[in-house]
């Protein structure tokens, strides 16, 4: 087969060739997994995860990737249960700030200034000053592996949606409105993020 000059190709085995990992920034922007746990003693944690999705509609499964084995992987074993709170525009400094490489034993709650708040259906606290929250109990925890069988220092850490906090002033008509919350996603670049805007909204509907 014939190179096409049009094109960079690289096998990512064998380097990118370029100045940043083209990878991150090819899936993105993506959604920050807010995560807040703590450990069996009840010391909290919170920590910003930029691998993270929604997995099911029903029952609703969201999941983030712990790439090592940090603090949120080893609470959430410990408890089977965690927080996810949206990261928006307002919040992104605190956001940023939760992220600082500390140890166990500090709270990034305080560290960022937030201020942890009772979840109604787990034990972990959500971040108050979040407009949106989900309460999670652990359904899975899954090492990657490479194509070749090899295991991978990444746990993919799966949990089902059994609580739900939206600030109303969200719900316009009972519709949740996604740009008004200002939700932030992580770009590809060392210090990239976006802000999803209401001016950059287009519709689609389902072929019949």
């Amino acid at each position: 087969m014939q190179d096409d000059d049009r094109f960079h190709f690289y096998e990512p085995a064998l380097g990118h060739g370029l100045p940043h990992d083209p990878f991150n920034a090819i899936v993105g922007p993506r959604p920050i997994g807010w995560i807040s746990s703590h450990d069996a003693q009840g010391v909290l944690n919170l920590a910003p995860y930029s691998f993270f999705n929604g997995f099911n509609y029903t029952p609703p499964i969201v999941g983030f990737a712990s790439i090592t084995a940090k603090d949120s992987l080893r609470n959430i074993r410990e408890t089977g249960e965690f927080g996810w709170n949206l990261a928006t525009r307002p919040l992104a400094e605190p956001m940023n700030q939760s992220c600082a490489a500390v140890p166990p034993e500090v709270d990034e709650f305080a560290l960022a200034g937030l201020t942890p708040a009772p979840s109604r259906r787990i034990a972990v606290p959500r971040v108050a000053e979040s407009p949106v929250s989900f309460e999670c109990r652990l359904t899975q925890i899954v090492q990657l592996q490479a194509a070749d069988g090899r295991a991978i220092e990444t746990w993919l850490v799966l949990g089902e949606v059994v609580g739900v906090h939206i600030a109303r002033h969200l719900l316009r008509e009972g519709i949740y409105d996604t740009a008004a919350a200002q939700p932030i996603l992580r770009g590809g670049g060392p210090a990239d993020y976006f802000e999803i805007r209401h001016d950059n909204l287009f519709k689609m509907f389902r072929p019949r």
